[in-house]
């Protein structure tokens, strides 16, 4: 966990510091890296991964849970972006987005290996596979389509945006129809690297576009500021999302305490892509990615100082 954190901290900090030396050509470097992780690096480990994945009884009702509790959560950020705060299309869209993609992976695979030990592992990654990431597919970039500002005015060019622009998606369809015998013996080998390796890409992407968002004079807005929308982007995405998923667990059957943990995750990088792609707000999206990988790992740092979970 430790040499995870301090690989994401490094990485931020290098996009941070080649924003300042370089400005538009690490805009340039950020936006191909986004691409790269969502037209190249996500369907190969999506592919390699599903294809081997079995669901027992036994923790279906959890994954059938996670599923609720995005769609609980996603509905609410709708409702709020557009009659509470009176959001644009690209800002409602965000908000949905990253209260919709949790960093179940990059961060809550190693959270759920510290705080509740390797044997857990296994729950987390079918966690992460069969809710986060076709909610990633499926819903984010469905909302990146609906109201990004760069998949076009038509329903019939949000459409043909959200198809064009999704190869992770086909990449989930594959590995859920093709029969394990089709994974050569480095497949999983592949796709464990190319995770750890697309892992710093992100957080180095996240450090450019940190220090590209500015207020109305031009001055870099660092930190983060917690504005009303990224303030209702914590609030579902740490209390209501894993409350949602706790208040389930009590009241119908009880689920392993990995998917607790999962379904209280930080909003994903992945959200960053989707943003990126379609054309959603960076502000919001930044904003809401900063602050809530901060207040987990805060949190985590502090359950296992105090001695577990």
């Amino acid at each position: 966990m430790i040499e995870v954190l301090t690989l994401s901290l490094l990485a931020i900090i290098a996009g941070v510091l080649a924003e300042r030396r370089w400005k538009d050509r690490a805009k340039l470097a950020s936006g191909r890296i986004l691409e790269l992780i969502v037209y190249l690096m996500l369907p190969i480990i999506i592919f390699f991964t599903v294809i081997h994945l079995k669901v027992t009884d036994s923790v279906a009702a959890g994954l059938g849970f996670g599923w609720i509790e995005r769609l609980v959560v996603i509905g609410i950020a709708w409702f709020v972006g557009t009659h509470v705060l009176k959001l644009k299309r690209p800002e409602i869209g965000a908000l949905m987005a990253v209260v919709a993609i949790a960093n179940t992976g990059y961060l809550g695979i190693p959270l759920t290996a510290l705080l509740l030990g390797t044997k857990s592992i296994n729950l987390a990654v079918a966690y992460d596979a069969i809710v986060n990431s076709p909610v990633v597919l499926l819903i984010g970039f469905a909302v990146g389509a609906a109201y990004g500002t760069r998949a076009g005015e038509s329903p019939k060019q949000r459409i043909k945006a959200f198809f064009t622009k999704n190869p992770p998606l086909y990449a989930l369809i594959l590995g859920l129809i093709a029969p394990s015998s089709l994974d050569p013996s480095w497949g999983t080998t592949l796709s464990h690297s190319l995770a750890l390796a697309m892992a710093p890409l992100a957080f180095f992407a996240l450090g450019v576009n940190l220090m590209l968002e500015h207020d109305e004079t031009g001055v870099r807005i660092f930190p983060p500021p917690l504005t009303p929308a990224v303030g209702t982007a914590l609030a579902l995405r740490l209390l209501v999302a894993p409350g949602v998923m706790l208040g389930l667990s009590l009241l119908l059957i009880k689920v392993p305490k990995p998917f607790l943990l999962e379904a209280g995750m930080a909003s994903g990088l992945n959200a960053l892509v989707v943003a990126h792609l379609y054309g959603l707000d960076m502000k919001i999206t930044v904003g809401a990615i900063a602050w809530s990988t901060t207040l987990v790992v805060a949190a985590a740092t502090a359950v296992t100082l105090l001695g577990g979970f």
